[in-house]
């Protein structure tokens, strides 16, 4: 199968889709298999990983490299977007930045490159996370 190609709706890959579904915010493949396993639905971690890297490639997840290397993935909105996210609770805020994709073109074109793609992942800490801060401080 190729990146190109729909993900065929086997009865493992709809197990991960569901989890998905069901899951708040991001997720790694662990986090999802142990899912998947609390429901008592067979799937293995190897299938998980596959299942996401061909929903990211169809572009029907978006995924998110944390700060330590780690992948998540979540089902997202389909426009382009950017993600803010809070390095104490991992909550995450879709926002678009139109600088950034004015620059990405540029720079693009400075060098010559077409059928540009990037990505970018905004770390800091949330309200929520920054007022909890201050009153244990």
């Amino acid at each position: 199968m190729t990146s190109s190609q729909p993900v065929r709706p086997t009865r493992q890959r709809t197990a991960v889709v569901e989890a998905l579904d069901s899951a708040d915010g991001f997720r790694s493949a662990q986090e999802i298999h142990a899912l998947l396993e609390r429901r008592g639905e067979p799937v293995a971690l190897a299938t998980v990983y596959r299942t996401l890297q061909r929903l990211a490639d169809a572009g029907e997840v978006d995924l998110l490299r944390a700060e330590g290397g780690e992948t998540t993935y979540r089902r997202c909105s389909a426009t382009h977007h950017h993600h803010l996210v809070c390095r104490t609770c991992g909550a995450t805020e879709e926002v678009e930045g139109p600088a950034v994709e004015r620059w990405t073109r540029a720079v693009a074109d400075e060098h010559g490159f077409i059928d540009v793609s990037h990505t970018l992942e905004v770390f800091g800490t949330c309200a929520p996370c920054r007022r909890r801060r201050t009153v244990e401080a």
